[in-house]
Order: C-alpha cells, then sequence, then structure tokens
C-alpha cells in the first residue's frame, strides 16, 4: 500500500519552527491499530489522517502512543495540504468530520482560519501535586480545568518561560494535559503558554492549537479583547491569532510544507 505523505510545520512561516505534523491522505478508512502504528513511525507530536467524504474528508489524530480527541496544529496542517495540493480550491472551506464534530477551515493565501469549538476553563482548587509537578514555587494566579485538561495561569512570562517540570510526577495527576500561561511583557504578543502533555507521550507540545480554545475565552475576559495573538514559548516557538465567538474559537495560523513522499508499509 503506497500512501501520500506530508510533514508540514505548523504555526509558523518558517521551516524547522511551530509544530510538525505528518498529514497522511488515503482513499478508504484506515485501520486504528495501523494508524497508531504510522504516528509511531512518524514520532511527531500528532499525525493526520484524511479520507474523502460526500461533503469534506473525515480526519483523525494519532500522536505517537495515542488517539486523540482534539488537535489544532495537526488540522492546519491537513488544510495546508488540501489547499496546497489543489484537492480543494482556493476559495473553497475545508470541512473535516471529527471526534469534536464538524471543523471548518478557508485560507486567505497566507492565514488559515479554523473554526473550533469553545472550551472554557472552569475554576477548580489548585491540587498541590500539580505545583509540586511543575515547580511552581507560590501558588497560581487561576486555576481551571476544561474536562481534559488544566489551565494555569501564572504572574509573569518568565515563570512560564523558566519551568521544568518532573514529568514522572505530573503523570500521577489525571488530565490530558497542562497549560501554563501568563500575559506576554513584549508588545507584540498579548500572551505566552506552554503545554505539557505527557500523559500522551508528548512531554511538552511545541505549539497546541486545542489548548487555545480554552485559553483564548479566558484572556479575551481578562484582557478585554476580541482577538489575542498568542505566543507558545516552546523551542521550536509559534504563533497563533485567537478570537473567541461564542461557543466557537477562531484560530488563525500560518504553516509551511517540509517534506513529501510516500508511506510503504
Amino acid at each position: 500500500m503506497t500512501i501520500e505523505l506530508y510533514q508540514i510545520d505548523a504555526f509558523t512561516s518558517r521551516p524547522f519552527a511551530g509544530n510538525p505534523a505528518a498529514v497522511c491522505f488515503v482513499q478508504e478508512p484506515a485501520d486504528s491499530h495501523w494508524m497508531q502504528n504510522v504516528a509511531a513511525e512518524m514520532n511527531l507530536s500528532e499525525t493526520a489522517f484524511l479520507w474523502p467524504l460526500e461533503d469534506g474528508y473525515s480526519l483523525r489524530w494519532f500522536t505517537p502512543a495515542a488517539e486523540v480527541n482534539l488537535c489544532g496544529h495537526a488540522t492546519l496542517a491537513s488544510a495546508h495540504a488540501l489547499y496546497k495540493t489543489k484537492r480543494l480550491a482556493p476559495d473553497a472551506q475545508a470541512r473535516f468530520h471529527t471526534r469534536s464534530g464538524l471543523l471548518t477551515a478557508s485560507w486567505d493565501h497566507r492565514w488559515i482560519e479554523l473554526d473550533f469549538p469553545a472550551l472554557p476553563a472552569q475554576p477548580v482548587e489548585t491540587p498541590p501535586a500539580l505545583l509540586a509537578a511543575l515547580g511552581l514555587k507560590r501558588a497560581p494566579l487561576f486555576t481551571g480545568f476544561d474536562e481534559e485538561d488544566y489551565l494555569v495561569v501564572v504572574d509573569g512570562e518568565a515563570i512560564v518561560r523558566e519551568l521544568e517540570p518532573d514529568f514522572e510526577s505530573l503523570l500521577a495527576i489525571k488530565c490530558r494535559g497542562v497549560s501554563v500561561t501568563s500575559r506576554a511583557d513584549e508588545s507584540d504578543y498579548d500572551i505566552v503558554s506552554r503545554f505539557f502533555a505527557p500523559w500522551v507521550g508528548i512531554k511538552e507540545d511545541p505549539v497546541t492549537g486545542s489548548a487555545h480554545c480554552c485559553l483564548g475565552p479566558y484572556w479575551a475576559q481578562e484582557l478585554g479583547k476580541k482577538t489575542l495573538v498568542a505566543y507558545q514559548a516552546s523551542t521550536r516557538g509559534g504563533v497563533l491569532q485567537v478570537r473567541p465567538s461564542g461557543n466557537r474559537v477562531i484560530l488563525r495560523g500560518q504553516a509551511v510544507t517540509i517534506l513529501a513522499g510516500q508511506f510503504l508499509a
């Protein structure tokens, strides 16, 4: 079996930054075990699998260790691949049928816009084990939970950038991932964040679109802004534009194709 495959850096305008995703085009529904094996072989934070439907594409996302319910950067990469390979016309809407319902994307020849569900965090008590695992020396400004992930708001960009979590200790906490965030010091950005997800095989995700479905509603209210410019301060780094809109969040980002080839197994 020959599978068309692309590796794409998402939420960046330059190669070797942002978050890399593999995008595999298959002609019909694929076996879950095979998709998981491919994702483990690619060893990227996410591998996306697409096959055509009457009104769009089925889309599933896998880390090297598990299938996930929602992924922003691999959806952005999938839309980028559809437009760049001319499977979709530049002015056509990409429609993805996923475990999180229908997601759509559009392209203005520079930025890709994703329509995602809003995932606002509800305030919770901060688990002491979470503070210890993150290495935080004082209580956060806010701790929330959005059904799968913790949101931890701290007082200062330096705290976000200098975190060195104990990932073994993090694994003892029940969740999918943890966003740690603050207001940005630089005027180019409104907020900064990092995202840790050892539970699904990713110690630190370079840029996490789905996390901004939670970050967006929180910071839009805190800062009184309709649109936010967000920077994810991983080693690779990435930029998103985030616009909460009712029960949806609009994410905008750029992407760069790094390689194209065929998967032969």
